[in-house]
């Protein structure tokens, strides 16, 4: 069981956001595989680049939950949920297309795509299709498939010469939780295989061969007319519903009432009618375009103020822009602002208007300022700038990149500063729980109270407590088959035997033990499953691409009631980390270590992150685990996806909107979930992070 934290009043509000987006370029019609295609078959085509795309289908033969993301101009992966009603069949796959060349007026585009790569293989198939626009409005496609989508009409595999297979593919890979071999199985004489989520290579491009052809009519601006000769047959969803697939004819008609809005009818076969709706979201461009922040105020000659004025009248400013200043030193010719960023989600941006504000506040001799940034108390980074800069280039056509020339980004001093504050905060809270095979959604609703102590500069003490007022999290009946110790699979026990939970109770100090380094230690209970003590270190260097971390816990398994008792079972974890930024928005996370079941591998995490803070990511977990002891989806893996508030409302806040995907939830490759990680924490105020935003300096 997977659960994750959303807000209800974010959910509505972008929901109804969502329907004023524009995008920037034109969207290909999407099958109801979620890929660039027609109704079932793909097309040689791609989103724009950075894309993303949601969309969900339903017909007789079952219903399907897409998720594609345009990874590279040339490269797009989709993740899909498929549900089959008629025997409560769930799947999970992925697949992923390239794109080997792009039209012209000579030749056609040329794609080759992998389909249900990592999954029980239900969906299986292999292609390579080319698309061709012959008038205005009209695209034609063809191609070869291999699997599924060579179900009749097939002949010898033409990649023979190449040494695959010419008339033999391996069987289908199906696991459930709930076994489909007994008597009178729908799979009964098919080769079933494995546990799943494992890459069946050796299937590719193997077996029997077929051809297949389509058409992409565009009739108006808002409509347009797919149709295709598909030889996939539907075997495993006629075993599962009794459904049949006659002819090998499909046609949809779609409508598209808005940007990126895509609704969608369609035929399987002449006899399986079905639905669809797309939406596709540009994440590089907001959907309020250009902000909706208050204007920044022109640097002006300050008014005559006394010395004894000037830090009162500094703190009321700085805080009506969204900060909290700690501390200031205020010297004849420079003046140094500790603040605490609590409004810009562009920390750059954050710095200038800091820098404003003390030029605006502060008398004329004052020529060097400086900012530096703080989290939870400690010093991350500081921000110099000169006042005549400011004056000299706020109204400059190359503001940006002469600001970031002349700024002087460097790492702070060790030491934070700061008196006590106490802060609280109430509101709801959903928890949701994903693929169980009993119920694919399961969620609680109730309320939640954090509260939050700073005691001195980098210590402070933190409380969350919640009690759900309905939901069905612990209602499965589903136990724990795992022979690895019990560390996340009896998830649903945690929320079947609690009412009010103690989510985390927690004393966190966080230090800088040297020039570029952090340190943290967090003891309590640290997540609503584990207490212990944490320790982490990182090394940071203030413009590097590269930083190293290192993190050690001792941790008990919480009571299921989720109050003050602990259970028998324990674990010492523990990883060393690397972190590169590889540029083009691309990161990775590198981690090798010691898992809560006591497994011992590494764990490989890549993002793509966008200037206006938008992430998509995925990651898989591999351990000494044998992918058998480890159970259904053989190892742990799953995708990111995270869009900060802002991003809908045009307006500067720190909260973002997150969502984790975890196909599956077993006991290998489970990590400590720990809040105020250093390398999150700290990074986006460091150089490289602040230097990619630095186009938003003087807004």
């Amino acid at each position: 069981m997977n659960l994750y934290v959303f807000r209800l009043d974010q959910a509505v509000f972008v929901a109804f956001a969502m329907l004023g987006s524009s995008l920037s370029a034109d969207i290909p019609t999407l099958s109801t595989y979620g890929t660039p295609g027609l109704v079932d078959l793909p097309v040689a085509s791609a989103l724009p680049d950075g894309h993303l795309s949601f969309g969900l289908s339903f017909s007789e033969l079952g219903f399907r939950n897409n998720f594609t993301f345009q990874v590279r101009p040339r490269l797009t992966g989709t993740f899909r949920y498929t549900v089959v009603e008629s025997d409560r069949f769930y799947d999970r796959s992925f697949d992923l297309q390239y794109q080997l060349m792009d039209e012209t007026s000579s030749r056609p585009a040329l794609a080759v795509g992998l389909r249900d790569i990592i999954g029980t293989g239900v969906y299986s198939s292999e292609y390579i299709v080319a698309t061709k626009t012959v008038s205005e409005g009209l695209q034609v496609t063809g191609g070869l498939g291999w699997g599924r989508l060579a179900g009749r009409n097939s002949f010898a595999n033409p990649l023979s010469v190449f040494g695959l297979n010419p008339n033999e593919r391996q069987g289908l890979v199906v696991r459930r939780e709930e076994p489909l071999d007994a008597a009178g199985s729908p799979f009964e004489g098919l080769e079933t295989t494995g546990t799943g989520g494992q890459i069946e290579s050796g299937r590719w491009f193997q077996g029997p061969t077929s051809f297949f052809a389509g058409l992409d009519w565009v009739m108006s601006d808002q409509w347009s007319l797919q149709m295709e000769f598909s030889n996939d047959i539907y075997e495993v969803e006629r075993r599962l519903g009794g459904t049949s697939v006659p002819s090998p004819i499909n046609a949809s008609v779609q409508y598209s009432p808005f940007d990126g809005v895509d609704m969608k009818a369609y035929v399987i076969g002449g006899e399986n009618f079905g639905v669809q709706l797309n939406y596709v979201l540009n994440p590089k461009e907001p959907f309020i375009q250009g902000g909706r922040e208050p204007f920044p105020a022109p640097i002006r000659p300050p008014a005559n103020v006394s010395v004894g004025q000037v830090g009162q009248i500094l703190e009321r400013r700085l805080q009506q822009e969204g900060f909290d200043m700690a501390e200031s030193v205020i010297d004849p010719t420079s003046a140094t602002v500790y603040v605490s960023n609590n409004r810009w989600d562009v920390e750059a941006q954050a710095a200038g208007r800091v820098a404003r504000v003390l030029a605006n506040t502060l008398p004329a001799g004052i020529q060097d300022f400086t900012v530096v940034f703080q989290e939870r108390g400690v010093p991350v980074s500081s921000v110099s700038t000169k006042r005549s800069d400011l004056e000299a280039l706020q109204y400059d056509y190359d503001a940006a990149w002469l600001t970031r020339v002349r700024a002087d980004v460097r790492d702070a001093n060790l030491s934070g500063v700061g008196e006590e504050k106490l802060g609280f905060s109430f509101a709801p809270y959903t928890a949701f729980s994903f693929f169980d095979p009993q119920s694919p959604i399961r969620v609680d609703v109730g309320a939640q109270l954090s509260a939050s102590y700073r005691v001195s500069p980098g210590f402070t003490l933190d409380a969350r407590l919640r009690y759900p007022f309905f939901g069905n999290l612990g209602d499965t009946e589903r136990e724990s088959d795992s022979g690895l110790p019990r560390v996340r699979s009896e998830a649903s026990l945690f929320a079947r035997e609690s009412d009010l939970e103690i989510n985390t109770l927690t004393a966190e100090y966080i230090w800088r033990p040297a020039p570029e380094t952090f340190g943290r230690v967090t003891a309590g209970y640290l997540e609503n499953q584990y207490g212990g003590v944490s320790a982490e270190a990182l090394w940071h260097p203030i413009d590097g691409r590269v930083a190293y971390g290192a993190e050690i816990n001792y941790v008990r398994q919480r009571d299921f009631d989720m109050l003050f008792g602990f259970q028998e079972l324990d674990a010492v974890t523990g990883h060393v980390s690397g972190y590169y930024d590889l540029g083009n928005g691309f990161h990775t996370q590198v981690d090798i270590g010691r898992y809560l079941a006591g497994d011992w591998g590494g764990t490989l995490t890549v993002n793509r992150e966008f200037n206006n803070g938008v992430k998509v990511g995925g990651y898989f977990t591999l351990t000494d685990v044998p992918f058998d002891d480890f159970g259904e989806g053989s190892f742990d893996k799953g995708l990111t996806l995270e869009i900060p508030l802002s991003f809908f409302t045009g307006q500067p806040n720190r909260r973002v909107l997150s969502q984790k995907i975890q196909p599956i939830l077993r006991d290998g490759g489970a990590r400590l979930n720990v809040a105020n990680r250093l390398y999150p924490l700290v990074r986006d105020y460091r150089g490289a992070e602040l230097s990619d935003g630095w186009g938003n300096y003087l807004r």
